[in-house]
């Protein structure tokens, strides 16, 4: 009997089968032929919210939740933080490989000279309501550039999904800041070509019209180390949103939408906008016990703490935790972060927690940064989005070049009736 195979005996008919067993994996198709009468649909699993299905081979990025682990095409998450910058990493993650200086620069070059956006956009954003979510604007600018770049559609030629990797990068920046300045009713700022990604979307953001903006060089590179911590995290909710979306050969301004609107929920994307919160409700120091005790007898949560997949300590949070200092030394202490640094190590010290592996996440200081460098909480979702683009298409790219990929279409355990007869309006009880 082979050894890379798994032997199934089905008790109901006493049957056994043989499925072959690759990279850790059956196919679920596999299990089609498991049947108790010839006209049965035939086996399948039953698995809300994909906790153990597999839906795609990627050598994208690669996590390893027990031991903490973060990858990018090999490369660790820290590794790239401390040495790399985010256009860089945008090119490792669609190549597989880090490029060369001149490959560097000329996607440098490309990404500065596409930042603007069109007319058109700017018209769209002006439509919204002052207080509209800049989740949603962002969300509606990104498929509105599907109808500007028509010939995005055309997803196997390689120029057209070399010119979207470029348009994307570089106007959702543009588009972010877009929707932030129409909020405040203040004029748009354009992008400028002299500064790195990072420092002309703080440009963009908050320069004053007229005067030439300098970003902070520390705030310039906490900017380009949280777009990195974010550029991709494998197969959660909205990247599987770009695949499925982009599984019906959908262009990738519309997929990417549609991983953008996943993203949006608060599940997702808005954890550390809900770190904030929680940390404004415990208000000082002297609170936490008490907190902690609540949350124990499970009348809170503590959030920022406990991931999907890791069950270590989440890599990206100890990162983004010394960039905070540095952040801090130019902004002053966010009076949230005491207490966040003890809430910490209270609960990495507490027996309750630890025994349920329940450690600090990217989310736990991501907020709390954001907010000092002068982001409204509304805006946390969307800087998430910035930074998530470069893995949305990349794995975009991926499916659209695997040839095991069909359009998507989970299958249904039905359980409602079957076979009624209609009733006439007059007949019914």
């Amino acid at each position: 009997m082979p050894n890379d195979t798994l032997t199934i005996t089905d008790n109901r008919t006493g049957k056994t089968y043989e499925v072959p067993i690759a990279d850790d994996t059956i196919r679920a198709i596999d299990l089609r032929q498991i049947k108790v009468a010839a006209d049965d649909f035939g086996l399948m699993t039953y698995d809300p919210g994909f906790l153990n299905t597999a839906s795609c081979k990627s050598r994208i990025t690669f996590i390893d939740g027990d031991k903490g682990i973060l990858e990018y095409r090999g490369y660790p998450i820290a590794q790239l933080a401390e040495q790399s910058s985010f256009l860089e990493v945008c090119l490792l993650l669609r190549k597989g490989e880090l490029p060369k200086a001149a490959e560097l620069a000329q996607w440098t070059a490309e990404v500065t000279a596409n930042a603007g956006v069109q007319a058109s956009i700017e018209k769209l954003t002006d439509g919204f309501q002052s207080d509209a979510h800049p989740m949603g604007m962002f969300i509606a600018s990104a498929a509105a550039l599907a109808t500007l770049y028509p010939e995005s559609k055309k997803i196997s030629d390689l120029e057209v999904r070399n010119n979207a990797f470029r348009q994307l990068v570089a106007k959702v920046p543009t588009i972010a800041a877009l929707g932030y300045r129409h909020a405040k009713g203040l004029p748009f700022v354009q992008p400028d070509p002299e500064l790195s990604y990072a420092g002309n979307f703080l440009n963009m953001m908050f320069a004053t019209p007229g005067v030439k903006y300098k970003p902070n060089p520390a705030l310039e590179r906490a900017m380009d180390i949280l777009f990195t911590l974010h550029a991709d995290h494998e197969q959660n909710c909205s990247t599987s949103t770009m695949r499925v979306v982009g599984s019906a050969q959908t262009d990738p301004y519309t997929s990417l939408a549609a991983a953008a609107a996943a993203l949006y929920g608060p599940l997702h994307g808005g954890a550390n906008e809900a770190v904030l919160t929680m940390l404004a409700k415990i208000g000082t120091k002297d609170n936490i016990p008490e907190f902690i005790t609540r949350v124990k007898a499970g009348e809170g949560k503590l959030m920022g703490f406990g991931h999907r997949v890791y069950k270590n300590y989440d890599p990206r949070a100890g990162i983004i935790k010394r960039a905070a200092d540095e952040v801090f030394a130019v902004t002053g202490k966010n009076p949230a972060l005491d207490i966040a640094i003890e809430l910490e190590r209270i609960a990495l010290e507490d027996e309750y927690f630890v025994k349920r592996k329940l450690y600090p996440n990217v989310d736990f200081y991501s907020g709390i940064i954001y907010e000092a460098m002068g982001f409204p909480t509304a805006m946390f979702t969307v800087l998430f989005a910035i930074g998530r683009t470069i893995g949305w298409m990349s794995q975009w790219e991926e499916l659209v070049l695997d040839a095991d990929q069909k359009i998507a279409r989970p299958r249904q355990i039905f359980l409602g009736p079957r076979r009624l007869d209609y009733v006439p309006m007059d007949q019914r009880a």
